[in-house]
């Protein structure tokens, strides 16, 4: 059976973009509990509204209660587990064993999947979740593929979820003090403000000043990860007993998603090629590695910041007809440009010339530049509302 593609769903609209471009199951945050709290996140009307869309097609919507939870979060627990059985979300992500506890007990049809947060790196730690009522690891990020297939070995009934791409941290799996500690945002109860991003500076003892520690002409960027990137060994991860593929990315933009999710949708669906490799390039990223999958590895750490993606976010498609296409500018674009189609159809990759461009009161226009401002123009290729134009820049 092939893998599941797991998404991240940010808010509503992500969720619905996340779906269009071939993920099977997304997951996604409410208002509380969750370890993203400055994503939008989902009220419980809008979780509602994403888990029918979501089963009215076919596909899973996992919600997230992965905070490491006080005394105080008890009550509002007990209410939020209930309300997610009721609403039929697939699974909630946990991470405490307390809170699990609580959760089976308030809401025993409820499944359970194990965060990341609680760093499962053996096959005994897994045995114990899943004796405890789990039906789902997500396996600490640090392990080798050798090392996921020993946990499946040992336990073949339990599924199995790993990370394949995006932001990855310098602590264990997430669990880190260093924001709550700089200020006062507790990462383990969703507040992180990724401090680890920072540059640093280093100050001898008994120096007047500081002394920059530099690694490059960037400077020391000592505790920013690179960016996971697994996409030429899914079939490696499949073959370990990885049932769920997660793309990590519920702050990120809908291009981002849309970006990566499409490539791992046609790698997943066709095979690996270096034209779905290249696709990753497209959006911001850090630099790649594939961190603990072939064993230890000290060269994870990027010594610089984002780099640009190949690709620049153009425009929003909202719909075609009769050979004509309409979209809402997102970056600047002008009549006589070719611009190129991200889209799930065999749209995708297309190359199309803006030409007869209007804007929205039908006057003709060579200069899209009104931000959000909607636009129209011919395209023989057809196109469907959330195809993405953008803009291919050579030499990035």
């Amino acid at each position: 059976m092939k893998p599941e593609l797991l998404a991240p769903a940010g808010n509503l609209k992500k969720l619905y973009l996340a779906f269009l471009y071939g993920a099977d199951a997304v997951y996604l945050g409410g208002k509380d509990f969750s370890l993203r709290t400055f994503a939008d996140n989902f009220t419980e009307e809008e979780m509602r509204e994403g888990i029918s869309f979501a089963h009215a097609r076919g596909k899973k919507v996992y919600v997230t209660a992965n905070i490491f939870a006080k005394n105080r979060d008890e009550g509002a627990l007990r209410a939020y587990f209930a309300f997610l059985q009721d609403c039929g979300a697939d699974a909630v992500l946990i991470s405490d064993p307390g809170v699990l506890r609580l959760c089976r007990n308030v809401a025993p049809r409820l499944n359970i999947h194990i965060s990341t947060q609680a760093n499962t790196l053996n096959a005994q730690a897994a045995a114990f979740w899943q004796e405890a009522g789990a039906s789902r690891v997500v396996l600490a990020r640090e392990l080798s593929i050798e090392e996921i297939a020993h946990i499946h070995r040992e336990n073949p009934a339990l599924e199995l979820e790993v990370f394949v791409h995006g932001a990855m941290c310098i602590s264990y799996s997430g669990r880190c003090y260093l924001s709550d500690y700089l200020d006062n945002r507790p990462a383990n109860r969703g507040a992180c403000v990724q401090a680890c991003r920072r540059k640093f500076r280093v100050q001898s003892e008994g120096a007047e000043g500081w002394l920059d520690l530099t690694e490059d002409e960037k400077g020391a960027y000592l505790l920013n990860s690179k960016d996971l990137n697994m996409s030429a060994y899914l079939d490696e991860l499949a073959a370990a007993g990885a049932c769920s593929f997660k793309i990590e990315g519920r702050m990120k933009s809908e291009y981002y998603l849309a970006t990566v999710v499409n490539a791992y949708r046609r790698i997943l669906d066709g095979g690996y090629s270096q034209t779905l490799a290249r696709e990753l390039d497209c959006a911001a990223r850090r630099e790649f590695t594939t961190a603990y999958a072939f064993g230890e590895n000290k060269h994870t750490v990027a010594y610089g910041n984002d780099r640009a993606g190949s690709c620049e976010y153009i425009a929003n498609v909202l719909g075609w007809e009769n050979g004509v296409a309409k979209a809402e500018m997102r970056s600047r674009f002008y009549e006589g440009e070719t611009l190129e189609v991200l889209s799930p159809s065999a749209a995708f990759l297309s190359q199309i010339s803006v030409t007869d461009m209007k804007d929205a009161q039908g006057q003709p226009c060579a200069d899209a530049k009104l931000v959000q401002g909607i636009y129209t123009f011919s395209c023989p290729v057809p196109l469907a509302a959330g195809d993405i134009l953008r803009r291919r820049h050579i030499d990035r």
